[in-house]
């Protein structure tokens, strides 16, 4: 007859106590060891941030790409119009957006990629967007410029087509019987602000498309246009990025889970750039700087 004869306890044959704990301690010890090698694995490759042309987006992508750069990630920008982010989101090619206006202004784009997407964080909340115009303008309201289309010269100044602020422009335009008095005019962001700036310096009236965060709003009096039939909602401003992340980048997930920011700081920011010629990359190691503590919580997620 063989006896097989369990390894452990001479007396008894049972493992003892001091080896359980050496095993689980072995089993700690390389699950550690492997989280912190997919950690590390995961900043082999490089994370790509969707960026638009609107400064109200530059500033905090800015600020996310350094913070990841400090917690070791290769990072990079692609300056893309915002429908290809959310393609590029959808394909894993873009990893992250920091600026979508959610779940009124940019609602569509959400309804047709959110099976595929997720919310990581909230920016802010509670942002205004409308038309807007010189506080010296007389007209109020929507209703009120359809008096008088010719002082606009029958013109609404906004930024590139395919953004959340064109196509409720659009609905507006249609909802309060302007197509035939009004056009509305995409075009840059820049070119949008430079009617602006052009029509305020001969103090005439204008009718620009307007968001806040932005520097406008520190530049000159300006006033929303009311609008009673509430195509323009006050939405709050996410990160996006594409279902899966958390597994893909697992730290830069964890990290950008916390972020956040006044529209204040964003708006201070914005005005260096325009106005003293300061780069976002200089003003987001600022706001870091500023923010240390916060940011090392953010790091030590």
């Amino acid at each position: 007859m063989i006896i097989l004869a369990a390894c452990g306890d001479s007396e008894n044959g049972s493992i003892s106590e001091s080896d359980e704990n050496d095993t689980e301690s072995t089993s700690e010890q390389e699950n550690e060891e492997e989280t912190e090698e997919e950690s590390t694995n995961d900043k082999d490759e490089t994370i790509t941030f969707g960026l638009t042309s609107w400064t109200s987006t530059e500033a905090p992508t800015q600020i996310a790409k350094q913070i990841l750069e400090e917690a070791g990630y290769n990072v990079e920008i692609s300056l893309l119009e915002q429908p290809l982010i959310f393609e590029g989101m959808q394909a894993e090619e873009v990893d992250f957006f920091m600026d979508a206006w959610l779940p009124y202004t940019e609602a569509e784009l959400w309804d047709e990629y959110e099976d595929d997407l997720q919310q990581v964080a909230t920016s802010y909340e509670e942002v205004p967007l409308g038309w807007v115009v010189p506080s010296y303008v007389e007209d109020e309201s929507i209703e009120d410029i359809k008096e008088s289309p010719e002082k606009y010269d029958g013109n609404v100044y906004t930024i590139g087509a395919g953004a959340g602020i064109v196509d409720i422009s659009e609905e507006v335009m249609t909802d309060y019987n302007l197509t035939d008095d009004f056009e509305l005019m995409p075009s840059s962001e820049s070119a949008m602000i430079s009617e602006l700036d052009n029509s305020i310096k001969k103090e005439e009236p204008v009718i620009v498309t307007g968001w806040r965060p932005h520097s406008m709003f520190a530049d000159y009096d300006l006033k929303f246009l009311e609008e009673p039939k509430e195509n323009f909602q006050y939405d709050n401003v996410y990160v996006l990025s594409y279902e899966g992340i958390e597994e893909k980048y697992p730290e830069a997930y964890e990290i950008l889970s916390d972020w956040s920011i006044e529209v204040s700081e964003l708006e201070d920011m914005m005005n260096q750039y325009e106005n003293e010629d300061v780069p976002f990359e200089e003003s987001a190691a600022d706001w870091i700087e500023e923010h240390r503590d916060k940011v090392d919580a953010m790091l030590e997620e």
